[in-house]
């Protein structure tokens, strides 16, 4: 397919330091129009993989969790919580792909990974649905308005290990949120308002107030936060049966799987804008893909989101095409272009150019 090749990035609008005002950076329509030719005929999710990578990946998280609560020896119930962590968070992370595919496209696979993971793990999916797709609006996307946006790239340097820290308390916040907020908001009207604005969000941003569910999704959340508020009393009702260890050592799983995922939040974006509505290449240079052939990015940033800037194109592109789609469009567009300016070499590169950004003097 003979398509015009993308502007090579010595030709694009110079972007100033992050100290200065950013150039308006207009769309590389070339890009945006390869983007959509050339994908067309993987845009379809794969019922098997989605399927077989879910639950192998819940399978062995929940497995090596159950080790790592009997076993005695202490590295070994260490290496098992560490595969546990790991592959939980992988399975953790299809509620991505959940707030993006067609809700006729994997029948039941919402239904099942909700009871498998979502709420096990006290995150169901209405904590996304309806959040995330504010992310991908494209006069939304980093502006105040942006429940997942932090200007984190012109901050203080301590924001940094703060943002990534805080989650630590998410898994005891979460039971908190479900075994007592829950059936208090039913009593107290205004806790529940409180709770749903505030803590019922995949969110960053804090300054992002949700909206009061509709339609299906107000069904979905009462069903998902019913059994989570039951699912969230039998943890707390453990530690009288099964002591403490097992709630303990769940929780120093999942609180390290929080900060993971944390941590690969923090380099899914460059976090350099400053609140305006932005182009969608701009949007797109702003997030970040850590193409192959690395491999440790797909631990970190399983499920597709290694090409997170790549999804920003294609939001409803499945995770097992992005590969594809990536190889594609590299091959068509060509090295020095627009496409390459959101490759990037691994995370500690990205860290350390956010890092160097946040201690850069701003008038």
């Amino acid at each position: 397919m003979n398509i015009q090749k993308s502007i090579p990035i010595a030709e694009q609008p110079q972007v100033a330091s992050p100290a200065a005002k950013r150039a308006p950076i207009a769309d590389d329509k070339a890009m945006l129009r390869a983007a959509r030719d050339l994908t067309k005929d993987i845009a379809d999710a794969k019922p098997a993989i989605f399927w077989s990578d879910m639950l192998i990946s819940a399978g062995v998280g929940y497995s090596a969790l159950a080790g790592a609560i009997l076993v005695q020896n202490t590295v070994l119930a260490i290496a098992l919580g560490l595969v546990s962590s790991l592959t939980l968070y992988r399975a953790l992370l299809f509620i991505h792909e959940l707030s993006h595919i067609h809700r006729n496209a994997l029948p039941g696979f919402r239904k099942t990974w909700n009871m498998l993971v979502g709420v096990p793990m006290l995150t169901p999916s209405f904590m996304y649905e309806g959040v995330h797709t504010l992310h991908h609006k494209r006069t939304q996307y980093g502006t105040v308005e942006d429940p997942e946006y932090l200007p984190l790239a012109l901050m203080k340097p301590w924001s940094l290990p703060l943002f990534v820290l805080i989650a630590l308390l998410a898994p005891p916040a979460l039971i908190f949120r479900f075994g007592v907020l829950v059936p208090l908001g039913v009593i107290i009207p205004p806790v529940r308002k409180l709770v749903w604005e505030r803590a019922s969000a995949l969110s960053i941003n804090p300054d992002f107030r949700r909206k009061p569910p509709e339609g299906e999704l107000k069904t979905r959340v009462f069903w998902l936060e019913t059994f989570g508020m039951l699912w969230s009393w039998v943890l707390i009702a453990s530690v009288f049966i099964l002591g403490w260890k097992p709630l303990l050592v769940a929780l120093a799983v999942f609180s390290f799987t929080a900060v993971f995922n944390q941590l690969r939040t923090l380099v899914a974006h460059l976090w350099e804008n400053e609140g305006e509505p932005m182009t969608v290449t701009a949007q797109y240079l702003d997030s970040v893909n850590v193409p192959p052939p690395g491999l440790l990015a797909e631990i970190w940033a399983p499920v597709g989101l290694r090409y997170h800037a790549l999804h920003h194109l294609m939001p409803s592109m499945p995770y097992h095409s992005l590969p594809e789609a990536h190889r594609r469009l590299r091959a068509e567009l060509g090295a020095g272009t627009t496409f390459d300016g959101a490759n990037h070499p691994g995370m500690w590169h990205l860290v350390g150019r956010i890092a160097r950004s946040t201690m850069v003097k701003r008038g």
